[in-house]
């Protein structure tokens, strides 16, 4: 075999890697109906709207949020997110990441939570995770975690 024949050969896989960075592939059915559920909260937490939260989530739904307050079950998770929704004002955006599918019917959307134009001017930034689950054929969060940043730990 000729040299220029080995270096095409070579040069075939990294070809078809960068193929796949420049277009990746699109997200799944089930990834992007639980991409959608994340965003449909975020609509939710801005409309102030209590059913449109209530109906995301299931009945036996949790949120650990960044302050510490743990809200348990759907009617306080609710309660607790339109009083914080009301009392920081803002906008809020959560960037999904990465979506992993623990089983067909539950999955965890982790992500970058923004809280910009607060109230008090300021601009929180955290992650978050979200556990979501297939209830008759929709999905449900069913439970938050939202996590502000430490510094790192001194050596």
């Amino acid at each position: 075999m000729r040299l220029p024949a080995i270096l095409s050969l070579l040069c075939l896989p990294v070809s078809l890697l960068l193929a796949q960075v420049a277009h990746p592939a699109p997200p799944s059915p089930a990834e992007a109906a639980v991409r959608e559920v994340v965003q449909q909260y975020v609509n939710a937490r801005e409309h102030q709207s209590a059913s449109e939260v209530e109906a995301l989530f299931t009945s036996d739904a949790d949120q650990l949020v960044s302050s510490g307050e743990w809200r348990k079950g759907r009617a306080a998770l609710v309660k607790g997110a339109l009083r914080s929704s009301q009392a920081t004002g803002g906008t809020r955006s959560i960037e999904v990441t990465s979506v992993r599918f623990l089983t067909p019917d539950v999955a965890i959307a982790d992500g970058r939570y923004v809280l910009s134009n607060m109230k008090n001017g300021d601009t929180r930034r955290m992650w978050t995770s979200l556990i979501l689950k297939r209830e008759s054929d929709s999905w449900r969060i069913a439970a938050i975690r939202n996590m502000l940043p430490a510094p790192p730990a001194a050596p």
